[in-house]
């Protein structure tokens, strides 16, 4: 199963990528919004995983632009942020999130949230 990490941090791009694919994933990686939908053209992933804040286009938008797309619209989308806050969670949910979780990441239950959500 292939997934996109999208995070504008190099280390957690390398971290989150790192356990995916232990746990027997395929990994592509993008450094924003505008990187990943590049991406999502040649790549058809199955689950994406992205950070909230990042430059050029946040995660917010990112999901609303991949929710827009028929290829994209319903393939689960998981944040991986250091935000926790309810009106942030509810605005991700309202444009088309699948899950949540705060950073730091725990690498078992990173796994589990993507066997739940691609199931």
């Amino acid at each position: 199963m292939n997934i996109l990490v999208v995070d504008d941090s190099r280390t957690m791009r390398d971290l989150v990528s790192r356990e995916l694919r232990n746990g027997g994933y395929e990994v592509e990686t993008a450094e924003d919004g505008i990187d990943a939908l590049e991406k999502t053209k040649g790549f058809s992933p199955a689950v994406i995983i992205t950070d909230l804040n990042m430059p050029r286009m946040n995660g917010l938008e990112l999901t609303q632009a991949l929710r827009a797309q028929a290829e994209t619209k319903f393939v689960p989308i998981i944040f991986l942020t250091t935000e926790s806050g309810d009106e942030l969670r509810r605005a991700a949910r309202e444009a088309g999130a699948t899950g949540w979780i705060v950073k730091p990441f725990d690498g078992p239950k990173l796994l589990a949230a993507v066997r739940r959500v691609s199931s």
